[in-house]
Formats: structure tokens, C-alpha cells, sequence
């Protein structure tokens, strides 16, 4: 016993004496910020420099001398992006960067499920591990501002709310592996085509209402690690280097702690990075998006410039130590962390993640007569049409291009789930889109190529389509240039490769046609009436087949909701009903000034205040059974600034399947001092039900949700007085109403 005692105590003074010995910046005991100061006060200016700049295309310089490792970066936000050579975009040709594609995020967006957006972020972060990456670029959650934004599909549709409240679990179950988010774009990048020269100009309440909550709550609930700075230019100036946007609001108001990196090949000046809150400059202007230097890195504007300046004199050391605390604390929470799991790649687990959030972010948009599901019973054959039933769509539309290890195209999946059935899959493919399939080193592995006209393309699938039991039609948009794509816009509304006149001749021959659009937007459809059922499918990722064939067959039962309204006509979305886009040019600064002109009227926003009639609505999505909402009831008449407020109703399932609803809440403000939209969205819950199940759901609002941004004030305030709370299933079925009071 005697022994045991004496090794005890030798082994605490050992420990002892090599805490004492230990530097502060690597003793895990001391807090973040003693090791922080620790760390700066030991690094050379050369040292400090490094890290402010990329290394090569996705890396940047740790502290070899003290033991930080290199930071590695890639692209999200829908799975890990294959490698690229140091110095090259070309692809670095490895075969071990095969990963899981997860559904895009308006697909996430439309599930209205949080809980799976914490499930998909902590997937993508352990894939993300297991490749060696340190910083996510994503999610991205710029608003939808019009159907042709060529980069909608990254993003979390049009309502603030929306959005605030399904990044914040993405960025938490991300976070969670030791892998830094990357918020993007900051801020206002609603146009890709005029992205590098674009000047926003939207006022203040527009602004802090409808394209910054969702940045405040990735920073402020989320705790995100980074945040990209935009191409655009707001005020006059670059995004990445704003004094109003990153030093004042992002940095000050809202208390950011970590680091404001640059988009790649953005512009600025030395002056403006050091002044106006850049921290990491992983490609710039100057130039690390196209040229392929080897000393491109170090003439970035963080890089030689700023050191000589500091030598000179132009510059002082303190916004230098300011943003080298900044990528330290990075480094903490990233590489320096001892708690980092080790992550999977292409586990079961994350297929199954990707496949649920298929599932239920897939919208039943229309479904007369029943059409849906598929009636396997009595069904002999079924007829699929379209490019889009067989083309990978894991490849192409700019840095969220995968390399995938498995994708299961629509026609794949079906077949796969009617195997043994006794029920015929033929094929036509009806149009031909984009054939090449190819993307910075990535292949589809698939040859598209067509020899037929477009008249012996509709011939055959009208042949075809006369004795089908069913049609399923799977067209819509893909990843190729000026559609869904990074960089480019779309250039009209309507569907590409003539394919209204394909579906206009399909619905004539046959009345169980079934339209999928696989998109991140909304398209025309001049159709509409003619075409019973309608499904929107996005970008699904690796599980796509697996989840439309789910949904069409009813093994799942849809319960997806529009992220976005899908208007009619691209005359009724504010931008272009005001014809503000995209912009005028200014040809004395190359730039394109483009003024938001409906302000606060983005999607069901605008519709209320036009008086429009979308095709279908914001929060819309049907299903295979039927729900009631009843007995809307309130605990308190009236709320104080101080309290809170919980409304509940009454959800029961009156069909004859299994199925979830989205309970939603609006909030409309009788009387204001300002203007405001006739209602917004403040709170909404995802609920499942058994046939003839019930269940109350319960929605807690506090001051916020009625709160307004003063534009004169420069601050966000609330009135006294009457509110309407709207609550029902999409943003024009709103059937239950109940009025409360702000006191």
C-alpha cells in the first residue's frame, strides 16, 4: 500500500513538473485566450504573415516552429470536393477522394426539419475529417431573390426565418467534429452572372430584415468558425473588405469571434484588407482563381505587400495582431484540438442521412386524381421520359461538383424498387440537354450523346406513352451553364431544350403523366393544368434514385414544403416586376449598380403586397393523407418585451397512411409606425402522425418575432399594440387566426 502511495505522488509530481515546463499556448489547462497571447507574443512577423494567406489553392500556412499544422480547406456545402493539385485547379487524380453527395441544401431547406440539418452537417464534418479538411466552405444561405439565380440551389430558399433557423443545427452538428463552417456569401450575392462587379444598393430595413438574419444567427446561435466575404461589392466596396458590413455589423454588433475569409478571385487593395476586416485571403484579384504561380501566394494582398508596409512604417501592428488572434483561435478549435474524432467516409450511416433528407424534402406539388402513388397493384408498365431520369447530377455546376463514390439515378432506383414486381420500366429519352457531363476533372462516366432530331425524340416517347400505365416524366434543370450553376444566371424562366412541347405532347397521350422538375428553382410550366401530378425533386445527391422511387411508390409518404414561392410568371417576382435586374452599368468604376427596389418584398412577401397568385405557394407541399388543424389557443391574451408567448393547435391525421405535417405560424401586425409585409413567417414544427393520431403542437414567439428594423433609429424595436397570429399548413392556407396584444 505503502509502494502504491509513493508511485501516486511521483507520478502527480512528474505531471506537475511537465505542466510547469509546458508552454501556455499548448496547455490544454490554460483558456483559449492565455493561449492565444501566448502564441502571438512568440511568432515572427514573417510567422504572423503566413497565416493571414493561402499556401496553395485550399491551404494555408500553420506555425511549423510551434507545432501548428497547416489549415486545409474545400468546397461544400453538399459533400467534400475532390482535390486539386497545389498550385492547379486541375484535379489531382487520387482515388481515395470518393465521397457521399448529400441532397442540396434547398432540398434541406424544404424538409423543415432541423433536426436532420444537425444530422447533415454532422455527416458532411465527418466525411470532412476523414479527408483531412479543417474548414468547410458552406452553407450558404444568400436569399432567393429570383428564380434565375444560377446559385440557388446552395442555398436555404427565400424566408429569413427559414433560413436562420435550418443553418444553425447544420453549422452545431458540423462544428461538432472539430471542422470550421465557412458562412457564405457575406453578403447581398444574389446575382452570379454580375457577381464580380455588382454593387447592391438596398436599404437599411431590407437589409437587416430579409438578407442578414440568417448570417446573425449562424454567428450568434450557430458560433460559426468562419464567414466567406462575397464577391459583390455593397456601398461602394468589396465585400470582403466592408467597414459596414464585416467591421461594424459583423464584428461589432453582432460580436464575431472568428475569421472573415475571402471568396476565391475576389478584389480589393492591400489598404482596404487591412482596414476593413479581412483575417485569411485564400484567393484574390491578384491572382489566386486563375493564374497558376508559384509565388502567385505570396503577392496576395495579405501577403508581401502588407509585410513591406509594416516595415515601411505605413502600417501599425495592431489590426496585424487582431487578425493573427482571429486565425489562432481558428487553429484551436480546428487543428489544435485534441477531442477531433478521426470521421468516416461513405458510411451506411451518412447514405441513410442523404436519403432521408431526400425524402422529406421532396415536394408533392400537385396530385389531382390521385395519380400518386404509384398503384403497384394493377400498374403492368411504366413509361420513363426525360434526360434527367439517367444523367448524373453530383457533377457540374461550379466548387460544389462532386466526385462521387456511388450515385443512383432515377431510373436506376425505380427499377430497382420494381424488381421482381411483374412491371415493365421502359425508357424514352424525349430531349437532349447537356452531353458532356464533365467538371474540373470530374466525369459523369455516362455518354449522352444523340443523333436523333427532336421530332423522332417526341415521336418515340408518344409511342411509347399510348400503352403505359403510368408516364414519369423526369426533366426540369441541370448543372450546365446559365442554369443551375455557379457563375452564370438563368436567361429565361422557361424550361431549356424545348421540353414544354415534349410535355404537352406526352399529357395528350396519356392522362397518368407525372412530372419530377430536378432543380434548385422554379421553372415555367404553361402546362400545369394538363399534367395531374407534379413532384419537385432538386439535386438529390448519391441517394436520389433511392429517395424518388420512395416517394413515388409511397414507401415514404412526402412531407417536403416549398422553400421558395414558385410564381407563375417571372413578371410576378418583385425584382423583375420593378426591373431592377440585373442592374445598369457604371462605366467610370466597372461596375453594375443594382438597387433592390421591393425592399422587403421577397417571395410571399411581394405576392401579398402585389396581389399575385403563384403557381404554387411559399411553405406549400401536399401528401398521400390528409391533415386537420383545430382549436388554435394562446396562453396569455398579451405579451410584455420580457416574456413569451405559446400558441398550440391541434394536429390530426384524418387519412387512411402514415404522414408529417408542418405546422406554421405567421405573424401579422395590425397597426405600425413603418410599413411592413402583411405577414412573416416566426415559427413552424415538423409533426408525424398515424392514421387518426393526434397531437397538440406548441410554437413559443417572444419580442422578436415582432420586432421591425427602424431605419432611422439604426435599430431593431417593437410597438405596442394589436397582432394576428395566421396559422395553418403554406403561406395562402392559413385558415386558424387568433389575436393577441404587445403591452
Amino acid at each position: 500500500m505503502k509502494n502504491l502511495l509513493i508511485s501516486c505522488l511521483l507520478l502527480v509530481a512528474a505531471t506537475s513538473t511537465r505542466a510547469q515546463s509546458l508552454p501556455v499556448y499548448l496547455d490544454n489547462s490554460k483558456s483559449m485566450d492565455e493561449r492565444i497571447e501566448d502564441a502571438l507574443s512568440r511568432m515572427t512577423l514573417d510567422e504572423k504573415i503566413r497565416v493571414l494567406h493561402a499556401q496553395s489553392k485550399f491551404s494555408s500556412r500553420g506555425v511549423p516552429r510551434l507545432g501548428f499544422p497547416d489549415l486545409w480547406t474545400d468546397d461544400g456545402p453538399h459533400g467534400i470536393r475532390p482535390d486539386v493539385l497545389w498550385d492547379s485547379w486541375r484535379d489531382a487524380g487520387q482515388t481515395n477522394d470518393s465521397v457521399v453527395a448529400f441532397p442540396a441544401l434547398t432540398c434541406l431547406a424544404a424538409s423543415w426539419n432541423p433536426g436532420l440539418a444537425r444530422a447533415y452537417g454532422k455527416s458532411l464534418g465527418e466525411e470532412a475529417r476523414y479527408r483531412g479538411k479543417d474548414m468547410v466552405l458552406g452553407p450558404g444561405v444568400n436569399i432567393y431573390r429570383t428564380p434565375l439565380g444560377g446559385r440557388n440551389f446552395e442555398y436555404l430558399g427565400e424566408d429569413p426565418f427559414l433560413a436562420s433557423t435550418m443553418v444553425v443545427p447544420y453549422i452545431q452538428g458540423l462544428q461538432s467534429n472539430g471542422v470550421a463552417a465557412c458562412v457564405k456569401h457575406f453578403a447581398l450575392n444574389n446575382d452570379e452572372a454580375n457577381r464580380h462587379h455588382l454593387n447592391v444598393i438596398v436599404n437599411d430595413r431590407a437589409l437587416n430584415e430579409i438578407y442578414l438574419p440568417a448570417y446573425k444567427a449562424a454567428v450568434q446561435k450557430g458560433k460559426v468558425w468562419a464567414v466567406m466575404c462575397a464577391y459583390n461589392y455593397y456601398n461602394n466596396q468589396p465585400m470582403c473588405a466592408n467597414e459596414k458590413l464585416v467591421v461594424k455589423k459583423l464584428k461589432g454588433e453582432w460580436g464575431f469571434d472568428g475569421v472573415a475569409i475571402t471568396d476565391w478571385g475576389v478584389k480589393t487593395t492591400t489598404d482596404d484588407a487591412v482596414k476593413y476586416g479581412l483575417d485569411m485571403e485564400f484567393g484574390t484579384h491578384t491572382d489566386g482563381l486563375h493564374k497558376e504561380s508559384k509565388n502567385a501566394y505570396n503577392n496576395y494582398y495579405l501577403a508581401f505587400p502588407y509585410m513591406k508596409g509594416i516595415i515601411s512604417g505605413k502600417y501599425g501592428t495592431k489590426e496585424l495582431d487582431e487578425k493573427v488572434r482571429r486565425v489562432l483561435r481558428l487553429f484551436y478549435r480546428t487543428t489544435m484540438n485534441p477531442d477531433r474524432k478521426t470521421g468516416f467516409l461513405c458510411s451506411e450511416d451518412h447514405y441513410a442521412t442523404a436519403r432521408k433528407v431526400g425524402e422529406e424534402g421532396i415536394v408533392l406539388l400537385q396530385n389531382q386524381r390521385n395519380v400518386l402513388p404509384l398503384n403497384l397493384r394493377k400498374a403492368k408498365r411504366i413509361l420513363v421520359v426525360g434526360e434527367n431520369a439517367v444523367k448524373m447530377m453530383t457533377v457540374g455546376g461550379g466548387s460544389s461538383s462532386l466526385k462521387v463514390q456511388r450515385e443512383i439515378t432515377p431510373i436506376e432506383g425505380l427499377k430497382a424498387r420494381l424488381k421482381g414486381m411483374g412491371i415493365e420500366v421502359d425508357y424514352a429519352r424525349g430531349y437532349v440537354g447537356d452531353t458532356t457531363g464533365y467538371y474540373n476533372g470530374v466525369r459523369t462516366g455516362q455518354d449522352l450523346r444523340e443523333y436523333r432530331s427532336e421530332d423522332e425524340l417526341i415521336k418515340e416517347a408518344v409511342a411509347k406513352a399510348k400503352g403505359a400505365d403510368y408516364i414519369i416524366y423526369i426533366g426540369g434543370l441541370n448543372k450546365s451553364e446559365h442554369q443551375d450553376d455557379e457563375g452564370y444566371d438563368r436567361l429565361t424562366y422557361g424550361l431549356p431544350y424545348n421540353q414544354d412541347r415534349l410535355i404537352e405532347a406526352l399529357a395528350r397521350a396519356n392522362k397518368n403523366l407525372v412530372y419530377v422538375n430536378i432543380s434548385g428553382n422554379a421553372v415555367a410550366m404553361p402546362w400545369k393544368s394538363r399534367v395531374p401530378a407534379i413532384v419537385q425533386g432538386w439535386f438529390l445527391g448519391s441517394e436520389a434514385g433511392e429517395a424518388l422511387a420512395a416517394v413515388l411508390t409511397g414507401d415514404a409518404n412526402p412531407s417536403g414544403k416549398l422553400p421558395f414561392t414558385w410564381p407563375a410568371k417571372l413578371e410576378d417576382v418583385g425584382a423583375h416586376a420593378l426591373n431592377t435586374y440585373p442592374g445598369t452599368w457604371r462605366r467610370d468604376h466597372e461596375l453594375i449598380d443594382e438597387e433592390y427596389k421591393e425592399g422587403l418584398y421577397v417571395g410571399y412577401r411581394w405576392v401579398d403586397h402585389a396581389k399575385t397568385t403563384p403557381l404554387f405557394a411559399f411553405g406549400h407541399g401536399l401528401s398521400y393523407t390528409s391533415f386537420k388543424l383545430s382549436d388554435l389557443h394562446v396562453d396569455k391574451s398579451a405579451m410584455t418585451r420580457d416574456g413569451q408567448m405559446t400558441f398550440t393547435v391541434k394536429v390530426k391525421n384524418t387519412g387512411k397512411v402514415a404522414g408529417a405535417e408542418v405546422v406554421q405560424l405567421y405573424i401579422h401586425d395590425n397597426e405600425s409606425s413603418l410599413e411592413r409585409p402583411y405577414k412573416e413567417l416566426k415559427g413552424f414544427q415538423k409533426v408525424y402522425l398515424q392514421p387518426g393520431e393526434s397531437k397538440e403542437v406548441s410554437i413559443t414567439i417572444d419580442n422578436e418575432a415582432l420586432s421591425f428594423y427602424d431605419d432611422k433609429a439604426g435599430a431593431w424595436k417593437s410597438e405596442d399594440g394589436d397582432f394576428e397570429a395566421l396559422v395553418g399548413n403554406a403561406s395562402d392556407n392559413l385558415p386558424l387566426k387568433l389575436k393577441f396584444q404587445l403591452k
